[in-house]
């Protein structure tokens, strides 16, 4: 018998091939795997909810104030601000989903679990913001089987479209991310989504086109972040946008790829989440 063949046929040999060791990539599955569950079991709240509430402002705002707006930069008012209630309901169940989800972790000290087991901080960071990918891709495709028949929305650019998509739930998850860590209570994840994100949405050109708006708030606007991720959604569908369509992408881009960073660092030092 050969020296290997010694060496294969050892009792540590053995027992490394019964017990192969820790497999961070099963780790990163099972941790994607619990947040999509956290989703799924919890649909009438996590899904249904937001479905159903920006379905209403569709049919309020679209057939009720149809009649009386006619028209915005050439489209239907239905059809207007059909992408950006779309953008928004991703938005805000990407960022909710992740920072309630971290929050939750950390207060029940289950985050512990996750950073003792042999995931790299990338896996970890890549796990939870999967969760938010789902649940905002769930909702915003929801919203589109009910939206596009109701209103006839086009869809003129649809490589566009889901590359503004991806941009905007990756950004708004990698947020929820940073906020679930740095978050004390729930009240911090509220005041963040109701103060910040929400009004910033509505201002961001949701129900109507900046350029009817007079100086300086059409100036103000294009100070807003959100307004460009919502032009750049309306882009994929309507194939027009209020700004440069590079500009708008490139801004998204730019502020998804920090926000990303932001949750890595995050991860990669344990700040906040380590005892």
């Amino acid at each position: 018998m050969s020296a290997a063949d010694r060496t294969a046929s050892t009792p540590a040999a053995a027992a490394a091939r019964r017990y192969p060791g820790p497999d961070p990539a099963r780790s990163m599955r099972a941790l994607v795997l619990r947040e999509c569950r956290r989703v799924t079991r919890l649909w009438t709240q996590t899904i249904l909810a937001p479905v159903v509430s920006s379905a209403l402002f569709i049919l309020v705002f679209g057939l009720s104030l149809g009649s009386r707006i006619k028209e915005i930069n050439g489209f239907d008012y239905d059809v207007f601000i059909v992408p950006g209630l779309i953008a928004m309901a991703m938005a805000q169940a990407a960022f909710s989903n992740n920072s309630s989800s971290l929050l939750q972790a950390r207060n029940d000290r289950y985050i512990n679990d996750v950073l003792a087991s042999p995931m790299q901080p990338w896996r970890m960071n890549l796990g939870y913001m999967l969760g938010g990918v789902f649940r905002s891709l769930t909702i915003g495709v929801s919203l589109g089987v009910i939206a596009l028949p109701l209103t006839g929305v086009p869809i003129e650019q649809p490589v566009h479209l889901i590359v503004a998509t991806l941009l905007l739930v990756v950004l708004f998850s990698a947020l929820g991310v940073v906020v679930g860590i740095y978050a004390q209570s729930f009240d911090h994840h509220s005041f963040i989504n109701n103060i910040l994100i929400l009004p910033l949405t509505f201002l961001g050109g949701v129900f109507y086109s900046i350029e009817i708006l007079p100086s300086p708030w059409q100036e103000l606007s294009h100070a807003n972040p959100i307004f460009y991720m919502v032009d750049a959604i309306r882009y994929g569908f309507l194939g027009a946008s209020d700004v440069n369509v590079g500009l708008a992408f490139g801004f998204t881009g730019l502020v998804a790829i920090a926000m990303v960073a932001w949750a890595q660092w995050l991860f990669q030092t344990g700040r906040k989440l380590k005892p």
